[in-house]
């Protein structure tokens, strides 16, 4: 019993070392207001209406640097593994279809906050509720409805990660963006595994 006990203290010692490495690395990159990236896109209803020049512009005088962009058309092959989280949702196979509809605009975007920022430029999903309460945002200005809503952002670190490098593999991700993204796999992977086996 006793040895359980020792066993069971170092490894909540372990994981207290492992996380508070992860945790500093970090606090570190924060305190040097390291920038992050986001994918911005500009859907195909977006390049039709001709609102691509007036999104880039509002996109630079909200600060953020355009670090790479190009056009391309996705296949059903590529628009299903894009979206790939939605694929059990009934929407699905028409969300596909609208982005093979046309070409789309694919951007990584870079500042300090990136990722929120975007995301509260763009407004709320359904283009017809930003209209309402967003009227400012991108999407009160070109969406339509909740599927053609002009644009789209990463929701976190780890989703703009894979979807900047579905589009651009050569991207070159800052320390605190890979710190992160490390604690967020050690806790989702590593922890559990730790927590459950005894060594």
């Amino acid at each position: 019993m006793e040895i359980r006990l020792v066993l069971l203290g170092s490894r909540f010692l372990f994981f207290f070392v492992l996380v508070s490495i992860a945790f500093s690395g970090i606090f570190a990159s924060n305190g040097g207001m390291e920038t992050e990236k986001t994918l911005a896109m500009i859907k195909p209803d977006g390049l039709r209406g001709n609102y691509t020049d007036r999104i880039r512009r509002a996109i630079v005088e909200s600060g953020f640097r355009i670090l790479k962009d190009r056009v391309v058309e996705l296949d059903e092959d590529r628009a299903s593994q894009f979206y790939a989280e939605h694929s059990s949702k009934s929407f699905f196979p028409s969300l596909v279809k609208y982005m093979t509809s046309g070409p789309v605009c694919v951007m990584v975007l870079e500042k300090q906050n990136a990722i929120a920022d975007w995301r509260a430029m763009i407004g709320p999903t359904d283009a017809t509720k930003a209209k309402a309460t967003h009227p400012n945002s991108i999407r009160a200005m070109c969406g339509l409805d909740s599927e053609k809503n002009c644009v789209h952002g990463s929701d976190s670190l780890q989703s703009a990660h894979r979807e900047i490098s579905f589009f651009f593999e050569e991207t070159v991700w800052s320390k605190s963006e890979t710190s992160h993204l490390s604690q967020v796999f050690y806790l989702r992977f590593c922890f559990p595994f730790i927590i459950l086996n005894p060594f």
